[in-house]
């Protein structure tokens, strides 16, 4: 094992200061001694066998101004989604009582934008302030903030917000072209200093190279507070945008990203994401003995399929795993 892996009590401490070089060494580390690793900070910081479980919902779809190369909702390109209006509040919440029937234990909403209208921020904040009324925790991914705006999210009870990275710096240009990087660093800027928790993470299977992989995961980790929610997406790929054609990222790949991500973020809830549906069982385990302790339940994710319910609670049985209770209970 690698000198920075062996020292377990050391990686308990949340950092701002790694390095790239670090997080290579990390993330190219033996398998074993990796998985190893990753499920001991995994166990000092978390109930090892506890999975937090959350439902999203596309509150409006399609038609986004933004060029996301991996985005069904993108208006750029045809994948033959209709675009939609915001969805009235009493089906949302209508949607959120149904998730929280299910187990979830916070509620996702994610609308198709470039960023927030003021026109829409009233409507938003209903929404936001029926679910957390349910007693569930609530998140929203609305693209990018002005100023004022993440202040009046949480006024309406809202605890997290969504906003990936996506990949690396350098890798960035080649997935989106109508907003930088900055752009995001400055809606999530705005997001912390509001007092609403940070949720951000990015997308593998892009094409990307494995340092970008690695320059993701050191981005995130840097973030001083470090995220509190971080999502991993294995893409999944969509005819009709660029990345459509995107080779699958290698199962072993994936594994190792996750524990590079739970190692170099100790606290943080390191969520499976979008992609599930084409991940085995046996995928599964690796990545939730590798320190993954969130995932989304429900059929679908946005745009995207997910895995059935009942199908993810037979998975959590024969794992010994356990979904977690709702915060009030």
């Amino acid at each position: 094992m690698t000198a920075l892996l062996n020292d377990i009590d050391r990686l308990l401490q949340a950092r701002s200061d790694w390095t790239r070089a670090e997080a290579a060494e990390i993330y190219r580390a033996p398998f074993n001694d990796l998985v190893f690793a990753a499920q001991s900070v995994h166990r000092r910081c978390h109930q090892p066998n506890q999975v937090q479980t959350s439902q999203l919902l596309s509150i409006k779809t399609g038609g986004c101004a933004e060029d996301c190369g991996y985005c069904s909702q993108s208006a750029h390109f045809d994948t033959g989604l209709s675009a939609s209006k915001l969805m009235p509040l009493d089906e949302v919440l209508v949607a959120a009582e149904r998730a929280r029937a299910g187990g979830a234990t916070r509620f996702c909403m994610g609308a198709a934008w470039r960023s927030l209208k003021p026109r829409d921020e009233e409507k938003v904040c209903a929404m936001i302030s029926g679910v957390k009324a349910l007693g569930m925790e609530t998140c929203v991914t609305l693209g990018m903030l002005d100023d004022g705006q993440a202040e009046k999210l949480r006024d309406a009870g809202l605890d997290y917000y969504n906003h990936n990275l996506d990949t690396a710096p350098e890798d960035y240009g080649r997935v989106i072209s109508t907003r930088t990087y900055q752009d995001r660093l400055d809606t999530l800027a705005q997001v912390r200093g509001a007092g609403i928790h940070v949720c951000t993470g990015g997308i593998v299977g892009m094409g990307e190279s494995e340092d970008a992989r690695i320059g993701l995961l050191t981005e995130l980790a840097i973030m001083s507070p470090q995220p509190e929610s971080v999502p991993i997406n294995h893409l999944v790929a969509v005819p009709g945008t660029p990345l459509g054609d995107s080779k699958p990222l290698d199962g072993i790949d994936f594994v190792r990203t996750i524990a590079t991500a739970r190692i170099m973020m100790p606290q943080s809830f390191v969520r499976l994401s979008a992609g599930r549906e084409e991940m085995s069982r046996e995928l599964h385990a690796l990545c939730f003995l590798a320190g993954a302790n969130s995932i989304f339940v429900g059929e679908e994710l946005l745009t995207t399929p997910n895995p059935e319910t009942h199908d993810d609670m037979a998975m959590f049985e024969a794992l010994g795993l356990q979904a977690m209770s709702l915060p009030a209970e």
